[in-house]
């Protein structure tokens, strides 16, 4: 029988539930079991597609084309799996599956309410998405109190009640504050949030605590007193370097067996740490530092910076940091302090790199086409993701190719040179302001060109192989054959994860060639459209851009190449 794991936060949002569920989820795979992490959002919108990142964090993409909380992207850096957008489930979906299904009668006349109806659809989804697996991890977002989880907790009562107690466990992450005033870890919130959980009939098996600094035995035995529990189940969970320590912070005491033997399970293998901790090591102690400049606009919200809207970024610079024994200091720019002060341009000399990352609109485009000049003329490594490329090339159309005023049409419709134009197929849905799912998402082939600096990067961090046998089986999948458009006989195809409506117009590509620039791989459409993936200058140290988000695809222990290659040349 399949196991369920359920994982709640008490106190506050951002208490650190997403790596605590991912370490969990690592250190049970370390002991042979296959897991399946669920994230679930308690909002009302369908998925995270049209959120702001300033307002939910960085939205994930997904190999099917899932836009998903970020924490389902920190499953899949911990777990190094291809997780499906199934394993996120949003109240904005339950209602809708429970809304279309009574239009259509599926209900034969029945008053559909609350109960039963939404935690039987909550339990469905849980269970299809959990399907053949040893172990299920379900982490519940918003925080314990908070009427917008109330459904899901209500669930999962409903579901250990239908399989036994035996075969679930529930862990709650608290925060124990420290009140600069008094400077001593207070319980009192801790002890709330577990009176809370209390009221929904669910009591904690595992308290995991979050704080600044490690919990002493005065708290610790606090909590035990007050849940009712173990003090061997009060587990420490202070702030860290890395959070990819945290595995490594929770087997010290010995989490994992105890969940095992809390779910009447026994270890299938012994757990082998030693690749991991040589990681980790290396992330806190490399052998030298590099300086990278991320050039980005969602920087900040009122007086706060928010790196999380780049966190898939940040961690693959750290992944391929780690690959290189090298540690990467990481600085965010906004491109608008470009546009406002010209002269701040050359602030980027004391930089070894330079990434232009995805977003969309016009804010601040001056200002990173500016920043990608400044890296092409000064030889500087640079790195453009998505939006990166596109403005890559509206900056050589402009400067190399004498194209005066090219541009994106996302940004001018009227431009002479429109280098960067909307797909035909997304022009009619685009005029019906239906924005939900709509751009070319998820895992997408591209052929990659021989000799070319990409194909290099793609052997030398041996993903050629490891994409192959994902073709082989996107081959035998109708619902996502399309994913690998035309193929032609090469074997130097790979696949990355797309986000975005906008391409390489093919009328320019010739004359932009003929210039220099090289295009290194690109996706053959069904209808025979050529879409460019991928461009390089063969004479610079190291300036190459994809269409696609390559971060969506790094792990710690499996970098990704064109990550990899950056940091390799700004170490150099």
């Amino acid at each position: 029988m399949t196991k369920f794991i359920v994982v709640a936060g008490g106190v506050m949002s951002g208490v650190g539930k997403g790596v605590t569920t991912a370490s969990i989820a690592r250190i049970l795979m370390e002991y042979g079991y296959n897991v399946a992490p669920i994230k679930i959002d308690p909002y009302i919108n369908y998925d995270a597609g049209t959120l702001r990142p300033t307002e939910h964090g960085e939205v994930w993409v997904t190999d099917d084309g899932g836009e998903i909380d970020q924490d389902l992207g920190t499953y899949e850096r911990f777990l190094d799996i291809n997780i499906p957008k199934n394993n996120n489930i949003t109240t904005g979906q339950i209602y809708k599956t429970i809304i279309d299904r009574e239009r259509k009668g599926k209900y034969l006349g029945q008053t559909v309410q609350f109960i039963p109806h939404v935690p039987d659809e909550i339990k469905r989804r849980i269970r299809e998405a959990g399907k053949d697996n040893d172990i299920v991890i379900v982490e519940i977002g918003g925080t314990i109190g908070d009427y917008e989880n109330i459904p899901y907790l209500f669930a999962m009562k409903s579901l250990e009640r239908e399989i036994g107690k035996e075969n679930v466990v529930y862990v709650l992450v608290t925060y124990l504050p420290i009140p600069s005033h008094i400077e001593e870890m207070k319980t009192k919130p801790t002890q709330q949030a577990i009176r809370l959980l209390g009221e929904t009939g669910i009591f904690p098996d595992f308290i995991i605590c979050r704080a600044k600094i490690a919990l002493d035995k005065i708290r610790k035995k606090k909590i035990e007193t007050y849940a009712n529990i173990p003090s061997t189940h009060v587990i420490s969970e202070p702030d860290i370097d890395t959070v990819y320590s945290i595995p490594l912070d929770l087997e010290k005491e010995q989490l994992g067996l105890k969940i095992l033997n809390e779910l009447k399970l026994k270890p299938k293998k012994h757990s082998n740490w030693n690749d991991w901790k040589n990681l980790v090591n290396k992330i806190k102690h490399p052998k030298k530092h590099v300086k990278v400049a991320i050039v980005g606009k969602y920087i900040d919200i009122g007086d706060y910076n928010l790196a999380d809207s780049y966190v898939s970024i940040n961690q693959s610079l750290l992944h391929a940091g780690a690959a290189l024994n090298v540690g990467v200091d990481i600085n965010w720019l906004d491109a608008k302090i470009f546009e406002n002060s010209p002269k701040k341009i050359n602030d980027l000399k004391k930089f070894n790199g330079i990434i232009v990352p995805g977003g969309f609109g016009s804010s601040g485009v001056e200002g990173k086409i500016k920043a990608i000049n400044f890296s092409r003329l000064n030889n500087k490594p640079y790195l453009g993701l998505c939006y990166g490329l596109q403005l890559a090339i509206v900056e050589y159309a402009r400067n190399v190719c004498k194209m005066g005023n090219a541009n994106t049409t996302e940004n001018n419709e009227k431009t002479k040179f429109p280098v960067i134009d909307i797909l035909p197929t997304q022009k009619e849905i685009m005029e019906k302001s239906d924005y939900g799912a709509t751009m070319r998402l998820g895992a997408y082939a591209a052929v990659l060109k021989e000799n070319s600096k990409v194909l290099k990067l793609y052997k030398e961090t041996n993903r050629l192989k490891e994409d192959m046998k994902m073709i082989e089986k996107l081959k035998k999948d109708k619902s996502q054959k399309f994913r690998l458009g035309i193929l032609n006989k090469s074997k130097n195809i790979v696949l990355e994860r797309h986000r975005h409506r906008y391409e390489v117009n093919p009328k320019f590509v010739d004359q932009l060639e003929k210039k220099g620039l090289v295009f290194s791989g690109y996706h053959l459409r069904e209808d025979n459209t050529k879409l460019m993936e991928y461009i390089e200058l063969p004479n610079h140290k190291s300036f190459i851009s994809t269409q696609a988000h390559p971060e969506f695809k790094s792990r710690l222990g499996n970098p990704s190449p064109l990550f990899y290659g950056f940091v390799k040349a700004c170490a150099k």
